[in-house]
């Protein structure tokens, strides 16, 4: 009795390995990624699109940009930015924004994370009346505050500086700082802080070690929206400012649109050097920004 020995055929030794299957799940996810990836491309062009056609037309004179308005532009003139310059007087109104959006935002940092803390960790009547009271704060238009506002700042010798911008900006962003760390802090633990009163810290100590390294995260987020929202004003500055050499670049913008018309090569130039620092930060502070919005979804 004989026995037969076999042996398996490798794939390499001219048989051939049987074909991967395309299974349908596969086929979805694929199709789903390509449709996925369209939409991301259609709504950037449509984001883009209007910045290009502003850089396109702030290159060209007024006579070309309204017989070509979206052809490329038959000669670039770059004499609409130089003139852009020398009417804004560029950079004192960026050093006006920059010290205003900073300190403001500063002060909304500190104020904010201060009254947020005792409103998160504290269940009493008074807390919830004080909440409410921030509540109630966003409800009120901007345009109803700069009435209060400037007699105010007039009755504290204020107007017409600095102060009463940062001031003013601070008041009208405040709300909106106190709920946002109130609700961040609440979906933290206060093991930590607690860990610091055992240890001795008292609350200044305690709110400089451990509150403030806490809302690292959300404070990125909302530097990010104070930032953009007080470079963007325009009506807290005009009311309160009166001096040439106080200028931000919201009014110097402003100033450029003529009362019955403008010129297209004399405001889009302005508007595009307006937004070039805000741009020009948010490339170089990419990583951090996106680091900290990361943290601040992921927090449990």
């Amino acid at each position: 009795m004989s026995s037969v020995l076999t042996t398996p055929v490798r794939a390499g030794d001219g048989a051939k390995a049987p074909a991967p299957r395309n299974r349908p799940g596969s086929r979805r996810r694929a199709l789903r990624s390509r449709i996925s990836a369209a939409g991301l491309l259609l709504v950037t062009l449509v984001l883009v699109a209007p910045i290009i056609l502003a850089i396109k037309v702030s290159l060209q004179s007024d006579a070309d940009a309204s017989s070509n308005p979206l052809g490329l532009p038959h000669h670039l003139d770059w004499a609409n930015y130089s003139n852009a310059f020398q009417t804004m007087d560029y950079g004192r109104s960026v050093f006006n924004s920059v010290l205003i959006t900073g300190c403001s935002a500063l002060v909304v940092l500190l104020t904010g994370s201060l009254c947020a803390w005792p409103l998160a960790r504290l269940s009493r009547a008074w807390t919830k009346i004080v909440y409410q009271f921030f509540v109630a704060g966003l409800t009120i238009p901007v345009f109803v505050l700069i009435t209060p506002l400037y007699i105010l700042m007039r009755n504290l010798h204020l107007l017409d500086s600095f102060a009463s911008v940062i001031l003013s900006e601070a008041a009208i962003s405040l709300p909106f700082a106190v709920l946002f760390f109130t609700s961040f802090l609440r979906s933290v633990p206060a093991e930590l802080e607690e860990a610091a009163a055992i240890d001795g810290a008292g609350p200044l100590r305690t709110y400089w070690h451990v509150v403030l390294p806490l809302l690292r995260p959300a404070s990125a987020t909302l530097i990010i929206t104070l930032t953009l929202a007080i470079w963007n004003d325009l009506i807290i500055p005009l009311v309160m400012l009166s001096s040439d050499n106080k200028q931000t670049i919201t009014l110097d913008v402003y100033n450029t649109i003529g009362t019955h018309s403008y010129s297209a090569s004399q405001l889009l130039p302005t508007v595009l050097l307006g937004t070039a620092p805000l741009l020009v930060v948010f490339v170089i502070l990419q990583r951090h920004i996106v680091a900290g919005i990361s943290a601040g979804v992921g927090k449990d």
